[in-house]
């Protein structure tokens, strides 16, 4: 086996190329950039011409009015990111060599986590260690992923329909969707509805609810009880599908521990079926590929601790 000092390619790599590259994916073309980073285009394309020599392969397919990423060049990509990813925690690495647990945290999050069980290890950990930061993003499950994969995050949460490549993952907690209405819906506030009654009702749901996403639980209920395929309105964000059946624009699912409050207070009013409700797992996502620095390893020991140590039907929401 060839020692690393024995690889040439990574010695003859220009490694700025890498990053103009990821650029013109990420701004989908060689025009939008070149404003980003503030060069002119002939800089840029020049740029990709050696890359794409350096790796003998077409990375774009480019045409005055086209632009699109060929599968070397998704490759690419990906390493790419996670190499940007890697690169961009060496500051964080270095600052956490102390005896003091320091660094930031960067957690991606999918719109609806809600887990008393999670925010009562965040708040555990950060009487521990008072001098960690923190940065919260809030996705969909597939952006989620994506991050993970690019080891642009410390760890995530998110929905899963399948274990993503080279990601580890094991379940947060367990929650339960239901069906809901707003005020001003036909059926607000009535008792003994019949299943009957939602078939051909407008619905709004979320970005990944289909027979084939995180989830297809409740994209089977909708089926079995007839109700539109075609959502009128859809969101990767909780509070925005919230705000849809809120405002009737459909019938729409929901965590029932998450609509709790809003049915309490008036807002929302549950549908039938009221039992054999979509179970859906919310897990935690860590990349293995990623060095963490010491506030990561701390509050992932944590986590896993809890996960580990409190049986999954403590875990699990059904409101």
């Amino acid at each position: 086996m060839l020692k690393p000092h024995e690889q040439r390619f990574p010695w003859n790599l220009d490694w700025n190329l890498l990053r103009t590259f990821m650029m013109v994916v990420e701004a989908g073309g060689i025009t939008p950039a070149a404003h980003l980073l503030r060069l002119r285009q002939p800089t840029i394309s020049a740029a990709l011409k050696r890359l794409e020599d350096t790796m003998g392969r077409k990375l774009v397919n480019r045409s005055p009015k086209h632009f699109s990423v060929t599968p070397w060049g998704r490759v690419l990509y990906a390493e790419a990111s996670a190499i940007f990813g890697a690169v961009s925690q060496l500051p964080d690495l270095m600052g956490g060599l102390q005896e003091e647990v320091t660094g930031q945290i960067n957690i991606a999050l999918a719109s609806h986590v809600v887990a008393p069980h999670f925010d009562s290890v965040l708040e555990r950990f950060n009487t521990l260690y008072p001098k960690v930061s923190y940065s919260i993003s809030t996705m969909d499950s597939v952006a989620v992923v994506s991050t993970l994969q690019q080891n642009r995050a410390s760890f995530g949460v998110a929905l899963l329909h399948r274990p993503p490549a080279g990601l580890d993952t094991s379940v947060l907690y367990r929650e339960f969707f239901g069906l809901f209405c707003g005020p001003s819906h036909r059926l607000y506030g009535r008792a003994n509805i019949e299943e009957s009654e939602l078939r051909d009702e407008d619905v709004v749901s979320f970005w990944t609810d289909d027979p084939d996403g995180a989830l297809s639980g409740v994209a089977h209920l909708r089926a079995r009880l007839r109700m539109r395929s075609e959502p009128r309105g859809l969101s990767s964000n909780l509070p925005e599908v919230r705000r849809m059946i809120v405002a009737n624009i459909g019938i729409g699912a929901l965590p029932v521990h998450v609509a709790r409050k809003d049915v309490q207070s008036g807002l929302l009013w549950q549908m039938p079926p009221y039992q054999g409700l979509p179970a859906v797992d919310i897990h935690l996502l860590t990349n293995p590929r990623r060095s963490l620095n010491s506030a990561e390893k701390a509050l992932l020991a944590l986590l896993q601790a809890t996960i580990d140590s409190v049986p999954l039907a403590e875990r699990t929401y059904s409101g």
